[in-house]
This record gives structure tokens, sequence and C-alpha cells, in this order.
């Protein structure tokens, strides 16, 4: 007999439906997305609309997203009670339209399936607020998690391991692999980057907010640009090539970029770095393609989904040990190389190991392309079809006065 799976999420953006769109068309369920808001703040809703899965959105255009949440409850209640759902997937614990369905489930005696991509380092934790945690999930029935990490933290907060699987961090890989072999076969490089597609380059995307730490990156790429200038002595002399010019292409924007030029100025390397600003999901492609290498520099991240779409470009990536995508995507030599965000030496060490040796550079691209074939939709979609037959089999979580308390208390803050 088919059932009917409704996720709830806050925005649908091109990964949430490359994912819901994998599991529609492959299970005999019937999928639903629930999403609270239909913006488009960072123009990034450039997928088809036609879609598997049915797609249902509660707030109207130009609505306030802070309504109050006796309105929120109101506006899920009715959602979900004409979707019947047989399994409720929320996206987290700490989202008020995730804890919106939460409450329905629990009156509706529907068991939950969490989706996290948070992992324990992540964060700084307090003892109040993982105690909370725990009793979120332990309303729930199943688990499905980006990868290792993100899966050993939500067996700490009370799941078992048998209920817990791994696929929920994926992106369409297709679209970044067939992309960029087609802009890399007709000879087309991004033609936003100005006078840099000419030269080869470190791209790095990111907001340009604190986290991301763009200041960091931009210090190790100017200490980069000083090893090359080093002919035979210090890290240079280590390596049987000499390293490579790169200029660095950054995509993003956000509210550090005047202390961003800032840093470029002082740092000395103005003519050499290009902050090519904010990217839709349609632009990306093409700095990909014209890109060495791919760096991530956050000093805290729950997974990195941009390492994703790097790696299914084809890209050898250098990614922070802060980031949560690190410890199941990149292998050390094989596809890139992990690092300390704070130690801004080691990552110029690395941008000079990594720029000296094309033919490294070639293995490591395929590395990449290699490693990510098992992180796509598909896997997104055996995860989430394997959480929701123990959802189903397990049945749904009793809340004790507690649990309600701490729900109601989240959902109102």
């Amino acid at each position: 007999m088919s059932h009917r799976i409704a996720g709830v999420i806050v925005n649908t953006v091109p990964y949430h439906h490359a994912r819901w769109e994998a599991l529609a068309r492959s299970c005999s369920a019937e999928v639903h997305l629930v999403e609270m808001t239909s913006r488009d703040e960072f123009k990034v809703l450039e997928f088809s609309e036609s879609s598997t899965y049915l797609r249902h959105t509660l707030l109207n255009a130009g609505e306030d997203e802070k309504i109050p949440p006796c309105e929120l409850v109101r506006r899920m209640s009715a959602e979900l009670d004409q979707i019947k759902p047989d399994v409720i997937c929320v996206s987290g614990w700490g989202l008020r339209v995730s804890l919106a369905a939460m409450r329905w489930a629990l009156l509706n005696h529907v068991p939950i399936v969490m989706l996290s991509e948070s992992n324990e380092f992540d964060e700084v934790r307090s003892t109040i607020k993982e105690w909370m945690k725990s009793r979120l999930v332990g309303l729930c029935s199943a688990g499905l998690v980006g990868g290792t990490p993100q899966a050993d933290y939500l067996v700490k907060l009370g799941l078992p391991r048998t209920s817990v699987f791994v696929g929920y961090d994926v992106v369409d890989n297709g679209f970044f692999g067939v992309r960029v072999n087609e802009l890399k076969e007709s000879g087309v490089r991004s033609q936003k980057a100005g006078g840099v597609c000419s030269k080869q380059y470190f791209f790095a995307c990111a907001r340009f907010g604190k986290k991301k730490n763009i200041l960091g990156l931009i210090r190790a790429y100017a200490l980069y640009r000083k090893l090359t200038k080093q002919s035979s002595e210090a890290s240079a002399s280590e390596f049987s090539l000499q390293p490579s010019d790169f200029d660095l292409v950054i995509a993003g924007d956000g509210e550090q970029r005047t202390e961003i030029e800032r840093v470029i100025s002082e740092c000395g390397v103005k003519d050499h770095v290009q902050l090519v600003g904010a990217k839709g999901y349609q632009e990306l492609p093409a700095y990909y393609a014209g890109a060495a290498v791919f760096i991530h520099a956050s000093t805290t991240e729950q997974w990195g989904l941009v390492v994703n779409e790097a790696m299914a470009s084809g890209l050898p990536v250098l990614v922070s040990n802060r980031c949560g995508c690190a410890e199941d995507l990149v292998r050390e030599g094989e596809n890139g190389f992990t690092f300390d965000p704070y130690n801004e030496q080691q990552l110029a060490d690395l941008m000079v190991r990594i720029a000296s040796d094309e033919e490294a550079r070639r293995q490591m691209g395929a590395g990449s392309r290699k490693i990510i074939a098992e992180w796509g939709p598909d896997r997104f979609a055996s995860g989430m079809n394997a959480a929701a037959t123990v959802a189903l089999a397990t049945g749904n979580k009793k809340a004790g006065f507690i649990d309600r308390f701490v729900l109601n208390f989240v959902l109102s803050r």
C-alpha cells in the first residue's frame, strides 16, 4: 500500500528540488514538500518548476516570515490536514516551521524523521540547549543526516544508531558535472571574472560573513604569493615543480565586504584578487570550469554544499577541517587536503603545493568526481526511503509533559 511522505523546509532551493525529485521518482510513496515561503533572496530558484513531488507554500508572496507562532501552527496544521501524511520529515530542531510540523505530527500520531546537518563541533554547546535538543530528537522515530559526524551527533542526542541514515547533504551533481564539461569542451571560461579569466585561479564561493573566514583566506593567499616568489628556498624548495602564479576569485557578498576589500588592499594583492559578487545557480558552473582549485576556509560549517558542487565540477579541493563535509568528502592527497582554518601558513603551504603540480591537480579533480558520485540525489532518496521505512515500522513517539513544554517553548521563541 502506498503511503505519503511530507518534507518540511523553509524555502525550496535547487538542492532541495534535486533531493525530493529523486525521492519522488525512486519510490512508490506520494511525496509532498511543504515550504514556509517561496522567497528567492539570492536568485537561486532557477530550476524547472515541473516536479514529481507536490509542492506547498504556507506564506503568500510578501508576507512576513515572522508571523506569530499560533498563526504558523494554524497554517501548518491546515496544510497537513489536507495532505494527511504517514511520515513527517522536518529540517532540524531549531526552525519554527519544523517545530510546527512536529506539533501536528504528535497530535495526529504520525512518526517523525529528523533531517539534520548539524555536528557537535560546529558551534559552542550549552548544557541546557543540548538537553532541550535531546528532548526534541527523542520525539523522532528515525533520522537522515549529512554524513559521519552528523550521524554521531544525532546518536548522541538520543536516536539509535540503527535508525540514523546518511545522505541528506547532496546537490545535483549532474547539473554541475555536465555544464562544466560543456563549458570546457567549448573552451569557454567565465566572462565575468574580468582579467583573471585568462589565468588559472583558486576559487572560493561563500557568503561574506565572519564564519566563512574570507579574511583568513585572503591573508593565506598573500602568504602564498610571497612563497611563489621564492625561487629555490623556503616552502617552494620542498616541491619538485615551481609553484604556479594563481590569482584568487571569490564569489559572494555580505556584511564583511568593506572589511574584505580593506584587507585585500593591506595585503598588497589587489591586482590578483577579484570579488565577483554573489552568483546565481546558473552562473556558478562557469567559475568552476575556469578554476584550478576550490578552497573553502570556514571556521565553522555544518556541512558546506559548495564543496559538493566543486567536486562534481571536477576540482581538487582545499577544505577547512571545521567543515562538516571534510571527514566524508576529502581524502588527503586523493582529491585534495584539509587544513586548520586558523593556521594561515598551513593553508598557504597547501596552496603552493597544489599549485606546483598540474598532473596532481588533474588526478585529484578526477578523484573528486569519483568520490562525489556516491553523494548525489540518489543517495538522499535511498537514505530517505530507509529512514521513512524505519519510522513507519517504529511508529510515532509519545510526548510527555516535559517534551510538550520544550516543543512549545522553542516554537514560541
